[in-house]
């Protein structure tokens, strides 16, 4: 038997066998250097380390796909009920019938905005017996109609969300979890970072087999109208003056406690207006190309004030409630912060498969009421959209859209928006998008050149981008890496296409100088793009958190290639682009006279070269830092710089994004790195200066004056950090240098401190 410890219960372990063959080590010092090396959200990497089986290995023990083995003691709904779980009416007290109602609208809430944020149906919304059996609540009309809107809101989202699915299933996956469902490994490093990539459509999407729509589920607004009305002649009866009150005397009061008639009315009024508005800015937000958008911002400003009604109820519900209450309101998923009747999330439990799921923590009903505000702003920004039909302005309003953090039900809306029966907007084929964005024109409608396989694949690759960057930022960054190579492609084929003779294919490119013109076109457009996902997938990498500050200097080193690339692509094409409204404007003998005024940079490219220039400025100051203060260059324990540098850039590098970089290239750009130098090309000068230069260009968008501003006060606050560090000489020992991200979510600032 094992000795138990000194102190406690805890047995001391058996020896452990040993022979000649064995030899042992302490990997102790291994493991206390992996700790320090490792910060949150890391995973190691290394030959004998696959990542995509620890991945899974954690990611399986996400509480939304695995959530133990724990149940009530029903074992089946019909128990529950004959339990008297889910009691019609709820009270014999007419005054705790209204209370309990309003109670499990409160906690529908919040089971509802729990489920928007991942977790299954099964366990949040249908985990109400009301709801599971809706028939029983025809009795009480208030009651039924509000589990029928509820019902019917449920199938309208998960119907978006399916619209909007882009990602393949993880089935393998979500066996693991079946088969790991005994073991806990919740507190393992980097699970939050798991919960983000996770394929939130799969789980969301999933019914379970519940009863999602059933009959008369067509009528739920008439109604929900109906008992709003008979509600509302209630309240105007006890608001009546006393010369009324004989019209009125017929009115049968909602509860017993005439005191509390109005303020019950006005909780259940504005609940119920809630649900009426959400469910018309769902149906109109449904509508193709965007023709409910403007009735749909009507709805969301109805709904956003009733919301504000609701959270106003809470003071009145708290104050009168009946019974015990929770002991912390901030944690209550009611507003009188009593437990709801009717709900048991344990009850799913043989249908939530393939895990069987231990009940987990609704959000709070305030932290629902801040949800649902959020994501009725997100949906009107969607549909306060101009609906550019340039792809460049497109690609702004989601990038945008993305900085404000929406949730799923949010992003599915606008994928929808944008993507339509394979068109944008349900309206513009592809291919006209595409000649737009590269400043094609003259294309015959009817020409083979549309149908080419080049176009075709080039057209659904514009389609699936639109797609994956409406997803989560992990999984877009993901999935941006992994399409550079389908691009990367396409673009070798058409520098193959321009090169080639189009005479010898006249089936196909009936026209030579209309098919030469949109090969270039398309060539030139086509690099732009690969470009502007890279540097998208580069800065999603800081917004994640994935760069360890030992690791910024190649980061911002591989930036400022890119950029430089993205930046010669967009001149190009603004160029080729002017190029064809001048011929078509001017006269021949006229183009010599503008030479001068076609030579200006477009303010888009000068943007550019401010990106251009913090990232050079900062890989240079990175690169000194290193050289000259041998800070930021901590070697780690497990893999080498050359090797991270391939961890983090190898998508790129599999699609020669750009060509012929390499880490000997990174470490041959920045071995000679000195202040001395950094100082006298003043990159964050130029940055500032560029910067400042360009307000008078975008002074009408105030998005691009934001954008300029925050480069002005990285430039800024990192020249002034420079200029500290070279007057106290690069090696003082009493400066503490560190990089924070307090002006831009990609580009950091020194900070400079004396210890």
């Amino acid at each position: 038997m094992a000795e138990r410890g000194e102190g406690g219960d805890a047995p001391l372990p058996a020896s452990i066998y040993s022979d000649e063959q064995t030899v042992w080590a302490d990997v102790s010092p291994l493991l206390e250097a992996a700790c320090r090396d490792l910060r949150d959200g890391e995973l190691i990497h290394g030959e004998n380390f696959s990542l995509f089986a620890a991945m899974s290995a954690l990611e399986i023990m996400d509480p939304k796909m695995d959530s133990g083995i724990e149940h009530s003691g029903y074992h089946s709904i019909e128990e529950a009920i004959e339990d008297g779980a889910a009691p019609i009416p709820l009270s014999f007290d007419r005054t705790v019938d209204v209370q309990c109602t309003i109670d499990i609208m409160d906690h529908f809430l919040a089971c509802e905005a729990t489920w928007h944020k991942g977790h299954s149906l099964a366990q949040t919304v249908f985990s109400c017996i009301y709801l599971l059996r809706l028939d029983r609540t025809s009795p009480h009309a208030l009651l039924h109609s509000y589990c029928r809107i509820m019902r019917a809101t449920c199938a309208a989202v998960i119907s978006v969300v399916s619209d909007a699915r882009t990602h393949e299933g993880r089935v393998v996956r979500l066996c693991m979890g079946h088969y790991w469902c005994c073991m806990d490994f919740t507190t393992c490093v980097g699970l939050s970072f798991l919960n983000s990539m996770s394929l939130e459509e799969d789980l969301f999407t999933m019914a379970y087999g519940l009863p999602l729509k059933g009959e008369g589920d067509e009528k739920c607004l008439s109604m929900l109208n109906a008992v709003e009305e008979t509600i509302s002649r209630q309240l105007r009866a006890c608001k009546a003056s006393s010369s009324k009150k004989g019209i009125l005397e017929n009115i049968e009061p909602l509860q017993t406690n005439l005191d509390l008639e109005e303020g019950y009315c006005k909780a259940l009024l504005c609940r119920l207006r809630f649900r009426k508005h959400f469910y018309h800015v769902l149906m109109c937000m449904k509508k193709p190309q965007g023709r409910g958008f403007e009735l749909a911002r009507k709805h969301i400003a109805s709904c956003l004030s009733e919301l504000a009604y609701i959270y106003n109820s809470l003071e009145f519900l708290g104050f009168n409630a009946y019974g015990s209450c929770q002991n912390d309101i901030e944690d209550s998923t009611t507003a009188s912060g009593r437990q709801p009747v009717g709900f048991d999330a344990s009850l799913n439990s043989r249908l939530a498969a393939p895990t069987p799921p231990r009940a987990i923590k609704i959000l709070s009903w305030k932290k629902a009421i801040k949800y649902f505000e959020k994501l009725l702003h997100d949906l009107d920004t969607i549909c306060s959209f101009s609906m550019d039909p340039l792809l460049e302005g497109i690609l702004r309003f989601v990038v945008q859209f993305q900085k404000s953090q929406p949730d799923l039900v949010a992003r599915a809306h606008l994928q929808r928006l944008l993507v339509q029966d394979g068109k944008l907007y349900g309206r513009d084929p592809v291919f006209d998008v595409i000649c737009r964005a590269a400043a094609v024109s003259d294309v015959p409608k009817n020409s083979g050149i549309q149908k080419s396989e080049i176009v075709l694949q080039l057209g659904q690759l514009a389609i699936n981008l639109l797609k994956i960057l409406c997803t989560n930022a992990a999984w877009q960054r993901r999935k941006l890496g992994k399409i550079l190579q389908d691009w990367s492609v396409i673009y070798v084929q058409l520098e193959l296409a321009s090169k080639r003779d189009f005479a010898e294919t006249p089936n196909i490119l009936t026209d030579v100088n209309v098919s030469m013109k949109l090969s270039k076109h398309l060539l030139i457009w086509t690099e732009e793009q690969i470009y502007w996902i890279a540097s998208r997938f580069l800065m999603l990498g800081f917004e994640l958190d994935l760069y360890s500050p030992t690791e910024y200097c190649m980061v911002y080193w591989y930036m400022y290639v890119v950029l430089i690339k993205l930046a010669e692509a967009t001149q190009l094409r603004m160029g080729t682009s002017s190029d064809i409204a001048k011929r078509k404007g001017k006269k021949k003998r006229d183009l010599p006279k503008d030479l001068a005024k076609d030579s200006q940079i477009p303010p888009m490219v000068l943007l550019l070269q401010c990106y251009i220039c913090l990232s050079e400025g900062l890989t240079m100051m990175l690169a000194a830092l290193r050289n000259e203060h041998k800070i930021f260059q901590r070697p780690s324990a497990f893999n080498t710089e050359e090797e991270r540098f391939i961890q983090h850039f190898e998508l790129l590098q599999r699609a020669h994004v750009p060509g012929h970089i390499s880490y000997m290239l990174f470490k041959e750009s920045t071995s000679h790195a000195q202040f001395s130098t950094l100082v006298r090309y003043n990159y964050f000068k130029d940055a500032q200066r560029i910067a400042k230069e360009l307000r008078s260009s975008f002074s009408s968008d105030s998005d691009r004056l934001v954008e300029l501003r925050q480069i002005e006060q990285v430039a800024e606050h990192n020249w002034i950090a420079l200029n500290v560090i070279c007057q106290a000489g690069a090696e003082d020992p009493s400066l503490k240098i560190s990089f924070e991200f307090s002006h831009h979510p990609c580009f950091a600032i020194a900070t400079v401190k004396r210890s």
